[in-house]
């Protein structure tokens, strides 16, 4: 499976949490292919409940969001999210404007909540960067 999203968005929410640490261009790449898992695997979760529901289309509130933010406020980009919430669901389905920035939002909290688990793991392990075996090691401890 293809990484549809950006490393860049991914690095600068990883920045945003490290502080003071370097991070890694690898530690940027295992983020965004666990996002991207993480969109997908929720994506098939608001199928189900559109289906459910009678409908084709996914909604905001098929991912569990009441008020959706305005998406020039979030780093991650809709376009990519689109195309991730589309990997793992049926091509009969739409995903709505509402519903992709939703997606979106709710991603860029997990890679938040990671990202500082993350640099915690690199200030434990005496480094000065966040690398991908963070990363991974918070997805073993946690997930």
């Amino acid at each position: 499976m293809n990484v549809e999203l950006p490393f860049a968005p991914v690095d600068t929410i990883i920045r945003r949490n490290a502080g003071n640490l370097r991070v890694s261009a690898d530690a940027a790449a295992e983020l965004a292919r666990r996002i991207q898992d993480h969109g997908a695997a929720l994506a098939v979760e608001a199928a189900e409940r559109a289906t459910a529901d009678g409908r084709k289309t996914l909604m905001a509130e098929d991912f569990g969001v009441e008020t959706v933010v305005d998406k020039d406020e979030l780093e991650l980009p809709v376009a990519p999210v689109d195309r991730i919430a589309r990997l793992e669901i049926d091509d009969r389905y739409r995903v709505a404007m509402d519903a992709r920035v939703a997606l979106a939002d709710i991603l860029e909290d997990y890679a938040d909540n990671v990202a500082r688990a993350a640099a915690i793991l690199a200030h434990h392990a005496d480094r000065r960067t966040i690398i991908d075996d963070d990363i991974e090691t918070y997805f073993a401890l946690f997930e």
